[in-house]
């Protein structure tokens, strides 16, 4: 709302101009019901908050005018928008009938309004069915409309009509990437696509009540209510199975009266059934049973504290699937009205809820957990594009609206200045020495890379990570990215469910039993990822590398220590206690040196950086290290990039070192070839370019001969550890079903 605060009056007055004419824009606002409301309110407060481009009509109709539905026209007058026309369009009997009338009363009473009016654009919402005949109204009287919430896939009745009101509408403001490519599908014009997240994102993402708890104490009726200990139900009927939808909303009720949790119970839309369904209720006593509250509406501020801090979210609102991910609260999605609809990993659907025992197993698997917290429909920056959007809209631009049949373009800008164009994840990566931050497209490509050492206790690491990644994110919308999630690629053994390091490795100190998903994901608002960086190169070879389209392959690391990943049946392989895959710590010899991990023998203790470097020390100390075209300062550490010199310039001795590491190399391939036959070895990081040509000799000599053809490669990916952690995040799948 303060995008255009600061301009001269010249570049306002140019604004202007490129709407046609140097008048302000005239925007009608129509909202139908207490949802739309939610998420047409920040677009009205910003544009009510640029008086100098923009001039503000409202209109009311619909459920806002019923008392039964609690006259929510009220909490628009609240927030002091003037009302310009009150409509009562919605005739009562909440049949399929009354529903077609509504639609028919609507139109015969817009038309006045909106000659009247006059608007230059008219804002419509979502997919109901008063929205259906506001959009048909304005589309008839050669009026431009744009459509919030359009492309998405749901299911009822519903999915028609938005896609009615989208072929009815001249622009398009959409929530997420798929609902986007929707709207291209259906030959929308891609310029007048607007990628921006849901409006209602915005208040989500910066709303902070410190007295919510008063909020709930109010709503819920008890002084005893805790938080996490209750549970918002909020379930409309299908119209287009309403007997089904009524019984499964009777066999709701009966599991959470059997489930006995203070539960807040919302009374239905105004749909067809919704009559039969409040019958329900009041047939099992549910306004007078002490563990329950029922209430026709909750202004959205407060909703927005009681869903948050819920137990649990019941029912098959779209609210459930949609706003309640930013808070990280469980929800239980019933029946088939919201098939189809992008949800978080906090939503569980129990598409056929046919028995009461059903819903209720759901609601002992959901209630009290805490999840991620999903930015899957916005990232709290919707408003700001949507009036940039507006300010872009030419008038003297033909009204008759064109369509792009197939073939549809490669590239489609997201929105008017390519702006967040890019799907992106943020990559951490946890050396043994250093800290590094990057940005990663959906392509692979490394935008931007923050560096830093490594801090070496557990509260700099955990303060320097928090600080890299605010600062990334920040940089992100200058780079056209849009982040989805952190994923984290570390050291160590790590519980990936939880996203907990169980056990580090000696070169990160302090870091055993560290929940690194929770702190994160409270900071930045993001859904995170967290795996060991072995695990990530594979996951980057699987995503970018030689492993993309491979079924079975084994990816190992060259570095400081010796790690890797096996990727069988194109998934990754954990383990029962996420040990799988620690190949750096298999023993290829029973008197071998010792390894840092206690044990002797193991491939780390012959082919990692570190044993390198302890034998470059001992030719160092021997006077056996250098050779002619060598030196090494006095100040200077060996390592084993001396050793590696060394040998090529002709030193035996180095020789002899490196082709025992490479052996050992190859005799732990060897072994995972017996025992896991992958078709695919990557051997990724510094060194394997060193042993590549020994490992696959020692293959020749020592394997079975079924398993002599496996291919061995070097990994061509420059961070293999960033690109895993990246993939973590870009290959996530969302939705689950129960």
């Amino acid at each position: 709302e303060v995008y255009f605060k600061n301009l001269s009056k010249q570049k306002q007055k140019g604004v202007m101009e490129k709407n046609g004419n140097n008048q302000k824009l005239r925007v009608c606002v129509a909202t139908c019901n207490r949802a739309d409301y939610s998420k047409l309110a920040p677009i009205m407060f910003g544009i009510k908050a640029e008086p100098q481009f923009f001039e503000l009509d409202v209109v009311v109709l619909g459920s806002h005018l019923i008392d039964d539905y609690g006259n929510t026209y009220r909490m628009i007058e609240q927030d002091d928008f003037d009302i310009h026309t009150r409509l009562h369009t919605i005739v009562r009997g909440e049949d399929e009938a009354a529903m077609v009338e509504s639609v028919g009363l609507a139109l015969v009473k817009l038309p006045d309004v909106l000659n009247r009016l006059k608007p230059d654009i008219m804002i419509v919402h979502g997919d109901r069915f008063d929205a259906l005949a506001l959009a048909t109204s304005a589309a008839l009287m050669n009026i431009r409309i744009l459509h919030i919430e359009g492309g998405e896939v749901s299911g009822t009745i519903d999915d028609s009509i938005r896609h009615a009101i989208t072929k009815l509408a001249h622009y398009h403001v959409c929530c997420t990437r798929s609902a986007e490519q929707h709207l291209i599908a259906m030959c929308e014009d891609h310029d007048r696509i607007l990628l921006a997240g849901c409006p209602s994102y915005d208040k989500l993402l910066s709303a902070k009540n410190k007295d919510y708890m008063s909020i709930i104490r109010v709503w819920l009726g008890s002084e005893d209510v805790k938080t996490r200990d209750y549970i918002v139900a909020l379930q409309h009927p299908v119209t287009t199975d309403i007997k089904h939808s009524i019984k499964m909303f009777e066999l709701t009720l009966d599991a959470l009266i059997s489930f006995n949790k203070r539960t807040l119970v919302l009374f239905p839309n105004v749909d067809a059934g919704s009559k039969e369904m409040v019958r329900v209720m009041r047939k099992k006593g549910i306004e007078h049973h002490p563990n329950f509250r029922a209430v026709k509406h909750v202004p959205f501020e407060q909703f927005i504290q009681l869903v948050a801090h819920a137990g649990c979210m019941i029912g098959n609102s779209s609210c459930g699937v949609r706003e309640v991910g930013a808070f990280g609260t469980p929800v239980i999605n019933l029946g088939t009205r919201q098939t189809g609809r992008e949800t978080g990993e906090n939503v569980l659907h129990v598409r056929d809820a046919d028995t009461q025992d059903k819903i209720l197993h759901a609601l002992q698997l959901q209630f009290g957990k805490q999840y991620p917290c999903s930015k899957i429909y916005g990232d709290g920056n919707a408003v700001p594009r949507i009036l940039k959007f507006l300010k872009s809209i030419d008038l003297k631009e033909p009204l008759q609206k064109k369509f792009c049949f197939p073939p549809v373009k490669d590239n489609i800008s997201q929105d008017i200045d390519h702006i967040l164009e890019t799907q992106s994840a943020l990559a951490v990566d946890l050396g043994g020495t250093n800290l590094r931050v990057a940005i990663v497209s959906m392509k692979g490509e490394i935008v931007k890379k923050y560096t830093q050492l490594n801090p070496k206790t557990y509260e700099d690491r955990l303060e320097l990570i928090l600080k890299m990644c605010v600062e990334a994110a920040s940089e992100a919308v200058n780079v056209n990215c849009r982040i989805l999630g952190v994923g984290i690629s570390t050291g160590g053994r790590v519980n990936p469910r939880e996203g907990i390091v169980l056990h580090s490795t000696k070169l990160i100190q302090e870091w055993s039993s560290v929940d690194l998903r929770t702190p994160i994901s409270d900071a930045l608002h993001l859904p995170v990822w967290v795996d060991n960086d072995g695990n990530c190169a594979a996951l980057a070879e699987r995503k970018f590398g030689h492993g993309k389209g491979v079924e079975n392959f084994v990816t190992l690391i060259t570095g400081t220590g010796i790690g890797g990943g096996i990727v069988h049946q194109h998934e990754l392989i954990h383990g029962s206690s996420f040990c799988a895959a620690e190949l750096g710590h298999i023993v290829v010899s029973l008197d071998g040196p010792e390894c840092l991990c206690g044990s002797q023998g193991c491939i780390e203790a012959y082919a990692s950086g570190i044993a390198l470097q302890r034998e470059a020390k001992k030719l160092h100390d021997d006077d056996l290290l250098l050779v002619e075209g060598m030196s090494v300062k006095t100040e200077e550490t060996v390592s084993a990039a001396h050793l590696i010199q060394a040998a090529k310039l002709g030193n035996t001795k180095a020789e002899s070192i490196l082709r025992t590491a490479g052996t050992a190399l190859g005799l732990g391939v060897v072994n995972i070839l017996h025992t896991v036959n992958p078709s695919l070895v990557i051997l990724s990081g510094v060194l394997a370019n060193h042993y590549v040509n020994t490992v696959k000799d020692v293959i020749n000599r020592q394997a079975l001969s079924s398993v002599k053809t496996v291919d061995v490669v070097v990994s061509n990916l420059a961070d293999p550890a960033l690109l895993g952690a990246a993939s973590l995040v870009l290959d996530y799948t969302t939705r689950r079903i129960y």
